[in-house]
């Protein structure tokens, strides 16, 4: 098992990403039809803050729904299984969702909504459990 962040290390370390985060929507417009909307997202944090603060959000995920049904991974960063029901044993799990570290700290703190996220694309969810939007954003920060 990986080691667990501290507390308060972690919280601050979110704090600081969060501070720098920039998110920018838009409506996508092709051949003057609207294909949706678009999500920017970036963190001028540095790469330890980033790391931490992303560790810490999985594990605060990882405890508030605890389980082995979803795999939750943020490359580079770390992946957590979350959220109670069957267990996989082999292979790629059934339930996995993916997503870059700043759209992870956005959709994890608020300022994104998990279904405007997938739907933009920016998050990658696959499976019959994949949907985090009932655990998102994560209480207590």
């Amino acid at each position: 098992a990986a080691a667990r962040v501290d507390e308060a290390i972690g919280a601050e370390a979110v704090r600081a990403a969060a501070a720098s985060l920039r998110v920018r929507r838009s409506a996508e417009n092709t051949g003057g039809r609207a294909s949706g909307p678009t999500i920017a997202v970036e963190l001028a944090a540095g790469r330890p803050v980033v790391a931490t603060a992303t560790r810490y959000l999985l594990q605060m995920l990882a405890d508030a729904a605890p389980g082995h049904t979803v795999e939750v991974r943020v490359p580079p960063f770390g992946a957590v299984q979350c959220v109670e029901g069957p267990r996989h044993t082999r292979g790629t799990p059934p339930n996995v969702v993916e997503m870059v570290p700043a759209v992870w700290v956005a959709v994890a703190r608020g300022f994104i909504g998990w279904r405007e996220a997938v739907e933009a694309g920016v998050i990658h969810a696959s499976g019959q459990r994949a949907d985090l939007g009932s655990l998102l954003p994560l209480p207590g920060l």
